[in-house]
C-alpha cells in the first residue's frame, strides 16, 4: 500500500512538472484560442449552414394568394338576338380570388450557383479570419522570447551579483592588511547596487511580459512556468511559403468565379408547373355573371433576355476583379520575399558572431582574473578591475542576446514562411 502511494506521489510530481513547462507553439496554440476573434469561425459556419438551407428551399413549391375587385367600361357581349333566348351579360363589376402554386423544375442552375456562393463566401471569410488571427503569432513570439532574454540576463545577472561579492569580500580583506581603502570598497559597493538596480528593472520587465502573455494565451503564467527554449539545432525552418494570405486570394478567385456561374444562369430559361385555383365573377366563363369556382394547371417556360444586355460588362468586372486579386497576391509575395532575403541574412550574420562568443568571454575571463592579480599587487586600481569585470560581463550578455536574437530570426522566418 505504501509503495502505491509513493508511485502515485512520484506520478503526480512528474505530471505537475510536465504541466509546468510551456513552448512558443503552446503559447500560439492559446493565444489563438482565447482570442475572441476565433468565435466569428462558429458565426460563420451557422450563416453558411443558414443561407445553403435558404437556397435549398428554392425548390420547394411556392404558394401566392392573390384577390382583384374592378369596374370597367364594357364586357364581352354577343352581338346577337334570338327570339325567347335571353343571352346573359357579364357584370362590370368584377371580382376574383386566386392562390397559385408554383414548382421549380429546372432554374438554369440559379439555385446552384447561389450554394456556391455561398460556400465560396464563407471560406473566403473564413481564410481572411485566419489571416487576422495569424498576425498573433508574431505578438506571441515577442512576449515568449523576450521572457527568455530577460531570464538569461537575470541569470547573468546574478552570476555578475556573485562575482562582485566575492570581489567585496576581496577588498575588504585587502582594506585589512592594508593594500586597499575604504574608497576602493565603495567602488565595488557602488556597482554593487548598481547591478542590483539593474536587476529590479529586468525583474520587473519580465513581470510585466508574463502577465500580457498570460492575458493572450488565457493561461496563468508565473515564475513557477518554465518557458521551453526551442532547440537551435532543430529551429531551421522550410522556406516553401504556406501563409494562410496564398489561401484568402485562392478563395477570392473561387468566389468571383461562383459568380461568373450566377451570371450565366441568369439569362437560362426556367421551367416550372404552376397550378391556379379560385372563385370569380366571371370565373373561367366570360359570359356567366355569377361566383364560379375555377382551377387552371400546366406548365410555365420564362426566358428573360434582359441579363444579356449588361452580362458582358459584368463578366469583365469579374475579371477586373480577379486581376485585382492577383495584383494584391504578386505585391505580398513580392514583400515576402523581401522579408525572406533579410531574415536569411539576419540568421547568417548572427550564426557568424556566435562563432566568437565563446571565446571572447574566455579572453575577457583571463583579463579579469589578471586584473584581479594586479589589484593584488597593487600595480592597478579597483576601479580599472571593475572596468574589466563590466566588458567581462558585457561579453557574456552580447553572447545570451545572440543566442536568443538567433531564435528569434528563425521564427521570424518560421512566421513569414508559416513552417
Amino acid at each position: 500500500m505504501n509503495k502505491r502511494i509513493i508511485l502515485f506521489i512520484l506520478i503526480m510530481g512528474y505530471s505537475l512538472n510536465v504541466a509546468a513547462q510551456l513552448s512558443v507553439e503552446a503559447c500560439q496554440k492559446k493565444a489563438r484560442e482565447n482570442y475572441p476573434l476565433v468565435k466569428k469561425y462558429g458565426l460563420i459556419a451557422q450563416s453558411k449552414a443558414y443561407s445553403l438551407s435558404n437556397a435549398a428551399k428554392g425548390y420547394l413549391p411556392q404558394f401566392s394568394v392573390n384577390a382583384k375587385l374592378s369596374y370597367q367600361s364594357d364586357v364581352t357581349a354577343v352581338p346577337l338576338s334570338l327570339p325567347g333566348i335571353e343571352i346573359p351579360k357579364p357584370s362590370k363589376d368584377q371580382y376574383q380570388a386566386v392562390i397559385e402554386a408554383n414548382q421549380t423544375v429546372w432554374d438554369g442552375g440559379i439555385i446552384r450557383s447561389q450554394q456556391k456562393i455561398t460556400q465560396a463566401g464563407s471560406e473566403a471569410e473564413s481564410k481572411q479570419l485566419e489571416v487576422e488571427l495569424y498576425a498573433l503569432d508574431e505578438r506571441v513570439n515577442e512576449l515568449f522570447f523576450g521572457i527568455l532574454l530577460l531570464d538569461a540576463r537575470l541569470a547573468q545577472n546574478r552570476i555578475l551579483q556573485e562575482e562582485l561579492g566575492r570581489n567585496f569580500r576581496t577588498i575588504a580583506s585587502y582594506i585589512e592588511n592594508g593594500i586597499a581603502n575604504q574608497t576602493d570598497l565603495d567602488a565595488v559597493k557602488v556597482e554593487q547596487l548598481n547591478t542590483e538596480q539593474h536587476f529590479s528593472q529586468l525583474q520587473s520587465t519580465r513581470t510585466a511580459y508574463m502577465e500580457m502573455l498570460s492575458i493572450m494565451t488565457g493561461i496563468r503564467i508565473d515564475d513557477g512556468m518554465d518557458l521551453i527554449k526551442p532547440d537551435i539545432r532543430n529551429a531551421l525552418p522550410a522556406t516553401q511559403i504556406n501563409r494562410p494570405e496564398l489561401q484568402w486570394f485562392d478563395a477570392q478567385n473561387k468566389l468571383l468565379d461562383s459568380q461568373k456561374d450566377l451570371l450565366q444562369s441568369a439569362y437560362m430559361p426556367r421551367l416550372g408547373l404552376f397550378v391556379q385555383a379560385g372563385i370569380g365573377r366571371p370565373g373561367l366563363n366570360m359570359l356567366s355573371n355569377n361566383f364560379d369556382p375555377f382551377y387552371i394547371g400546366g406548365l410555365r417556360l420564362t426566358w428573360n433576355f434582359g441579363a444579356l444586355y449588361t452580362q458582358k460588362n459584368d463578366l469583365r468586372k469579374i475579371e477586373v476583379n480577379k486581376g485585382l486579386v492577383e495584383t494584391q497576391r504578386a505585391v505580398f509575395l513580392y514583400n515576402i520575399n523581401l522579408a525572406l532575403s533579410r531574415e536569411n541574412q539576419d540568421i547568417k550574420r548572427l550564426r557568424d558572431l556566435m562563432k566568437y562568443d565563446d571565446e571572447i568571454i574566455a579572453l575577457r575571463e583571463n583579463i579579469r582574473k589578471a586584473a584581479e592579480s594586479k589589484v593584488a599587487n597593487g600595480t592597478i586600481t579597483v576601479t580599472e578591475l571593475m572596468q574589466e569585470l563590466s566588458k567581462e560581463d558585457l561579453a557574456r550578455q552580447t553572447k545570451v542576446g545572440h543566442e536568443i536574437d538567433f531564435l528569434i530570426a528563425i521564427y521570424n522566418l518560421k512566421n513569414t514562411t508559416n513552417n
